[in-house]
């Protein structure tokens, strides 16, 4: 009896362990940090193209962090350059939760990975993109 209590406790404490940190994990739809860069730009392109054939989809990327001050809010991205370097594209990102800048964010050029749901969205007349509820982390 002791034996089967024991195994029960310890199998409820192990799915317990395994499930506290289910919410928080994304699977990912599309991983850039798995191409060379000729194919991150030219995924990114097709993002930029097409982005109905990527909205709601969950995007890793690697790049340079950039941020770009706009007059009624800040807006942040991840910079990746082509394989000679001479070109580069981005993808401006939106953190989950409450962040400040300059405190939660790190230095402008620093290499980041960022994993978000990319969405798009109208400013005036303008379609941009973005990756929402965003996770960033230094390189």
């Amino acid at each position: 009896m002791k034996k089967r209590m024991a195994a029960a406790l310890a199998a409820l404490m192990l799915a317990a362990g395994l499930l506290s940190g289910c919410e928080d994990v994304i699977s990912v739809d599309v991983d850039l940090t798995k191409m060379n860069s000729t194919m991150v730009y030219s995924e990114v392109s097709n993002m930029v193209s097409k982005p109905d054939d990527y909205r709601g989809r969950v995007v890793k990327m690697k790049g340079a962090f950039a941020v770009y001050p706009g007059t009624e809010r800040n807006y942040y991205a991840c910079i990746i350059s082509d394989a000679t370097a001479c070109c580069q594209q981005g993808l401006e990102f939106v953190l989950k939760g409450n962040h400040d800048y300059p405190e939660d964010y790190p230095a402008e050029g620093t290499e980041i990975v960022v994993t978000g749901r990319f969405e798009t969205y109208m400013e005036g007349t303008s379609m941009y993109f973005q990756l929402s509820d965003a996770t960033m982390e230094k390189k």
